[in-house]
């Protein structure tokens, strides 16, 4: 895979891959709202370009952060799933929804946030025990 870093830091490393405008948000869509298509990803309230979406899924699996697999079910619509590496950002997403919730409602509107009020490991133990949970009920095509 060609280095497309700008540099050997590591937060500037990550950011390149996931700092964008929008993965995070394709991240968040599948860990937390179990959006597994490119259709369910396409009606996020944000409204991503279906070119932008599909270029970022592609970023994403070349980084092996999520993968892209076939359901038994529907062999002719692609579904996408974190990988180990995604899910363990789990901790930056609940980080930045309660920095958010904290700092952003004077300014807008924030959604609430479902167990915000619960302490920090324990809200990212529940998002992963869901996550896990929703992937058992897949069925997919090996």
């Amino acid at each position: 895979m060609k280095n497309n870093f700008r540099s050997g830091c590591a937060i500037a490393s990550t950011l390149d891959i996931i700092g964008d405008k929008w993965s995070l948000l394709i991240v968040r869509d599948i860990l937390l709202h179990h959006k597994i298509t490119f259709k369910e990803f396409s009606s996020s309230e944000e409204q991503i370009a279906p070119s932008i979406l599909s270029s970022r899924l592609k970023l994403l699996t070349s980084y092996g952060l999520i993968t892209k697999q076939k359901q038994a079910n529907n062999k002719k619509e692609n579904i996408y799933l974190l990988t180990e590496k995604a899910i363990e950002l789990s901790s930056i997403l609940i980080d930045i929804s309660i920095w958010g919730d904290k700092h952003l409602r004077k300014f807008n509107k924030i959604n609430d946030i479902e167990g915000l009020d619960l302490e920090r490991s324990s809200m990212i133990s529940i998002v992963k025990k869901r996550y896990y949970s929703m992937i058992k009920n897949i069925k997919i095509v090996n």
